[in-house]
């Protein structure tokens, strides 16, 4: 089941989190203004690329997901519940809220 949660949040349970997968949700564009170290990323927007994309993932991972604001993310994390994803995590406020550790 898809869970929102806060930044705090995010940062606690990935710290003990040794099954975690940091998933971007984003596009290229976006992710030149930075990222979230260590993130695999998958653009929602392609489609049934995305889900294509997706079905190759290890489904017994814990997904912590994210985009710009958190919408993209919680409407993936909808998709990848209804593919058979036991546990997604969706980040409130996305990344131009985000205050953590960033990359670029």
């Amino acid at each position: 089941m898809a869970e929102n949660i806060t930044q705090e949040e995010w940062r606690e349970l990935i710290s003990k989190d040794d099954n975690a997968v940091i998933l971007d949700v984003r596009t290229e564009e976006e992710i030149e203004d930075g990222f979230i170290p260590d993130m695999l990323n998958i653009d929602i927007r392609k489609g049934q690329g995305f889900l294509d994309d997706i079905e190759q993932l290890d489904k017994t991972k814990n997904y912590y997901v994210y985009c710009r604001s958190g919408a993209r993310s919680a409407q993936a994390c909808t998709l990848m519940n209804q593919m058979g994803f036991e546990t997604t995590y969706n980040l409130i406020g996305g990344f131009m809220n985000w205050d953590g550790e960033t990359a670029e």
